[in-house]
This record gives structure tokens, sequence and C-alpha cells, in this order.
């Protein structure tokens, strides 16, 4: 039996079977149409990318572009078993590219033969069953799963298709497992653009106490590769306007099969100390990579990178790579401007080895700096504005980058 079977065989026992320690979701289900939700997420977004290395395949892009992205959910239908559809619609519009500084490279929007289109679009739909606490879903989804998680860093988010349980059946302990088989790209429309073969995970995330969580994930990509994600949580309040917390994530990776990103064992993994006092955060980490081969991603999900030194450019995750970040963060909400926030962040890699794999004491630096601002009140309350600069130098690999994102959204609900 495959993983994906023995895993919702095991979650729709611990539904039927667990006695469940807090109110059941079903049991208080509205119906199908009472329950209804439709939900519209407008992203208008601008990107430029420069590389000054010598030589680089692309040096300069610039794209500009907005993107809808609207969610139907249906509300379940009443009874021990409740049944639904959501429906997901996705639209884009390109802005301005033109004056010859498009030049690729920022996968903001999708591409053909003459360059960037004028406009695209993909849709998706989920039949989903929910048992007490417990909720399956197939169809085109958006997941945030350690080991299968989409990215949503550009316009439009990435989706995956197939199934996928999540159980909060027992109390503190959410379980999830899942089966997938193709992954549409953010910046493509065909379906399984990314070519995915198939991904099958298990895990789980528990809260042993108020202050202590951890979870545990194992996942399997056919022909590529088979992950494990460990994650430890801490958060010790120190008075009622201090706090320190400790974040610990690690990967162990090795692959399988054809092998098609190539010969990989190895483990990454970092450690975040964050200390906040009053309106101000101050975070240091240290990131490590040991073993054959770079820390992969992509075929299981284009975000799949949940550890601190994965920060805008740059994840500081290449073979061998050690690195050490000093992070600042402000809330202007002490200061009287709610919605506002600034964060600074410096991240230093080295001991890198080379693309080829040849030995290599590589360097490389990345500085980045946002600024966003949330309306808290009024007729667009929760607009948002974000303004996103990066720095990265590196002495082998990822090129002298400058970036620059202009993010604003505005979501809104019209059901």
């Amino acid at each position: 039996m495959s993983v994906s079977k023995i895993s919702f065989a095991a979650l729709l026992a611990t539904a039927c079977t667990s006695p469940a320690t807090w109110a059941s979701d079903q049991s208080d289900a509205t119906g199908f149409i009472e329950g209804t939700h439709l939900t519209i997420k407008t992203r208008n977004m601008y990107m430029q990318r420069d590389n000054h290395a010598k030589g680089a395949a692309q040096n300069y892009g610039e794209e500009w572009a907005q993107g809808f992205v609207g969610v139907l959910e249906s509300g379940f239908t009443q009874g021990a078993v409740g049944f639904g559809v959501d429906v997901l619609g996705q639209y884009a519009i390109k802005l301005d590219t033109g004056g010859g500084r498009y030049g690729g490279g920022t996968n903001l929007l999708e591409t053909d033969s003459s360059g960037p289109k004028d406009q695209y679009a993909k849709a998706g739909g989920v039949f989903k069953m929910r048992v007490s606490n417990t909720v399956l879903k197939y169809g085109t989804q958006i997941l945030s799963i350690p080991v299968l998680s989409t990215s949503d860093s550009r316009l439009l988010p990435e989706t995956v298709d197939g199934f996928s349980a999540a159980s909060k059946d027992i109390k503190n302990l959410r379980l999830d497992a899942g089966h997938f088989t193709a992954l549409t790209n953010r910046n493509q429309s065909s379906y399984d653009s990314g070519r995915m073969t198939s991904v099958d995970y298990v895990g789980g995330q528990y809260k042993i106490t108020e202050a202590l969580s951890g979870s545990l994930y194992y996942a399997k990509t056919d022909d590529y590769f088979r992950k494990y994600y460990v994650n430890a949580n801490y958060v010790l309040p120190l008075s009622q306007s201090q706090a320190l917390k400790f974040d610990f994530n690690g990967y162990d990776t090795k692959s399988i099969g054809q092998a098609r990103s190539g010969d990989l064992d190895n483990r990454i993994w970092s450690l975040a100390a964050a200390y906040s006092i009053g309106s101000h955060t101050f975070t240091l980490a240290h990131q490590r990579v040991s073993g054959t081969g770079d820390y992969i991603y992509g075929p299981d999900g284009n975000a799949n990178f949940y550890f601190a030194n994965s920060v805008q450019y740059s994840d500081f995750d290449y073979e061998n790579e050690k690195s050490w970040q000093a992070r600042y963060d402000l809330n202007m909400v002490g200061y009287g401007v709610p919605g506002l926030t600034f964060m600074t962040r410096y991240i230093k890699g080295y001991d890198f080895k080379s693309g080829t794999g040849a030995d290599l004491d590589g360097k490389a630096w990345e500085r980045d700096i946002e600024a966003r601002y949330v309306v808290q009140s009024g007729p667009v309350k929760n607009l948002s504005f974000r303004v996103r600069q990066a720095a990265y130098r590196s002495s082998d690999r990822g090129g002298q980058i400058d970036e620059i994102r202009i993010i604003t959204e505005y979501p809104f609900n019209i059901l």
C-alpha cells in the first residue's frame, strides 16, 4: 500500500475512532449555500532585477502587472459527513514591460515566443468532505505544508492537484497527509507546467504546551528525493512587553529513483532566536548545510524552505554553506501609527562549493529592507502597500543582484 493510502486511512481512523477533545466543526455546519464565501484578492506588483555580474545570461529585467485571485468556498452540507466544493480563479494583466526593459528573469508574467503575454488566466476546483474536524480535499489546491509548499512570491500563486487530508480531531494536534501529481507554476497557465511526478507526504504539528510546539513530516517525490522535516518552536515570555522566541528547522534529503536533481544526501538546519521588547524585535539566526549537494526544492513546490535564512533573493542553501543573519523589525503601533512596519536584515554566507561541485571557499551576503503599511479602518480597510529592496553579492553563485519589488494588495469579501 502506498504512503498516501496509508496516511489517508490513518487519518480517517483517527476521525472516526478517537474521541474529539473539542468542538466538532462539522456539527456546526450551516449548509452548502448558507456557508458559502466569495473573496477576491487583488495584487499590483512591480518588480525590477539588475544583475551586475559580467557575462550574466540576464542582466536586467523589469515588469509591472495586475493580478486577481478569486476563491469561492461553499459551506459543508449538514449531517455526520459534510460535502462541499471550492472554485479558484486567477487572472493576470500585463501593465508595462516596454521600452526594452523586459529582459526576462523576474518570473512575474507568463511568456511565449514573443515575450510576456498581455494577459492569461487559470482556474481549478476542489471537491471536499468533512467528518468531525477532519477535511479531505481533491482537486486544485494552494498548500503550506513544510514538505509541499506552493509559492506566492510573484503575481499569482502556484497550485498543485491531488488529494489532501487535514485532521484536528485531537486537541493541540494537527495531522496532514497528501498525494499530488500536478504542479502549475506561478507564472504559467498550462496544467502541470511544473511537470510534477508525484508527491506523497504525511506528518503533523503538536502543541506540547502553551509555549512549546513541534512538527515532523515525511515526503517522497518520485524519481527525485525523499525528505524528512523537523521543527521545534519555543516562546519564553519575560514580561508584559518582552519575550524570547526560539525556532529550529531542519530537512534531511536523499535522492531516490532516477535522481533527477542529482546525487543528494544532505541536511540543512537553522536556529533563530528573536528578542521582542515593545515595538522592537531583534533576531539572530544561524544556518548550515552538510552532506552531498545543495538543498533542492521545486519538484515538490517552490516554497519548500522553512528555514531562517531563506530570504528575498537567496536561500543560502548551497552545498556545505554556513550562514548567519541579523534582523531588526519595528512595529510603529507603539508610536501612534498602527499598520506601519519596517524590517531590515543582513545575511552572510560562507564555505559553499561552486556550481560544479568543486571545492571553493564561496562567500556571499544579502541585505534586505522592507516597509509595509496596512490601512486599519474605513472603506479600504486591509489595503496594503509594501516596498522591498534586496542587494545580493556572491563570489561564485547568483551574480551581483539588486532587486526592487513594489506590491499593493487589497483583499475583500463579496459574500
